[in-house]
């Protein structure tokens, strides 16, 4: 036990900083839809096999060497339709969300990106592919970064200032502060406040994110299979931060989003449920992850 542990058990501990959310707010819920549809793994793109991951089929085994159709066609869904009804619902309600934007994707519907653009939604990158970067040589995903920051630039008009990839490496957090231009990432599920560490020699800030309020639940076990347990456990969240915002200790709240799995008919109900009870609750902040970010800096500074 003596020996230097690479990881921080610790926290904040019995003593979380007070965030201190602008108007006083007492909780932050952050909005994010993860835009993946044309990124995925598909040899078209250059990948071994098939995509497997979060389709209505749950978990779909890999096709080495094949196109799987089927579970092409509920990521062009995603793209196709449920895109557009996540941003009628979210632009209907004034509430600015967070886009983790592969940039392969992005280039494939610039149509979006500039409804994106024009709702004032910040789009973070998810990275050039939407590929599992565990045991990536660590060249190749240097590569990738650069490659995502180019083609979301060249795509969304300016450079991504968040960094989330989900399927990361050991490399990718030091590889992203190392680059220099993001202002935050949220590749840590560790907290509900965002902290420091050191990459590369210098300060990070992480954002946490979530993986349990969440609609990739919809095609995960154990999950949600119809719309009133995610919105449930989703309220459930929120009241129980919201009580404790009251207490004294105000948390953030995320709620991550896919187009192909909440944009379907049968669940955006669910989200719009929630959207409504949170709006019905005075004190609470409705940021996008460069708003978070900015504000722990200018209130709480790296040390």
């Amino acid at each position: 036990m003596s020996a230097p542990y690479p990881r921080d058990m610790t926290g904040y501990g019995q003593t979380p900083p007070d965030p201190k959310w602008p108007n006083g707010a007492r909780i932050a819920v952050q909005f994010v839809i993860n835009y993946e549809e044309g990124a995925e793994n598909n040899i078209l793109h250059g990948d071994a096999a098939s995509e497997s991951l979060l389709t209505e089929f749950g978990f779909a085994l890999a096709r080495e060497g094949e196109r799987y159709l089927p579970v092409e066609s509920q990521y062009e869904y995603g793209s196709r339709v449920g895109f557009w009804r996540i941003h009628r619902l979210f632009t209907g309600h004034d509430v600015p969300v967070t886009v983790f934007g592969v940039a392969m994707a992005l280039a494939r519907n610039p149509d979006a990106v500039a409804a994106m653009n024009a709702a004032g939604w910040e789009i973070a990158s998810h990275g050039h592919k939407w590929i599992d970067h565990h045991g990536l040589a660590e060249d190749v995903e240097r590569d990738h970064l650069q490659k995502a920051i180019e083609i979301h630039t060249a795509v969304a008009g300016s450079r991504p200032l968040g960094y989330f990839l989900g399927r990361r490496s050991e490399n990718t957090n030091r590889l992203v502060a190392e680059e220099g231009g993001f202002e935050y990432s949220q590749d840590t599920y560790a907290d509900e406040l965002p902290y420091w560490v050191k990459e590369a020699g210098k300060p990070q800030l992480l954002v946490p994110y979530t993986a349990d309020v969440n609609d990739h639940r919809f095609a995960t076990t154990p999950g949600f299979n119809w719309g009133g347990p995610f919105y449930e456990y989703a309220r459930d969240t929120f009241d129980a931060l919201y009580a404790e915002g009251e207490a004294g200790m105000p948390r953030m709240m995320n709620v991550g989003l896919h187009c192909r799995l909440i944009g379907r008919p049968g669940r955006i109900g669910a989200l719009k449920r929630f959207i409504e009870h949170c709006k019905s609750h005075d004190g609470v902040w409705f940021p996008r992850g460069i708003d978070i970010a900015r504000h722990w800096k200018a209130t709480h500074p790296a040390s």
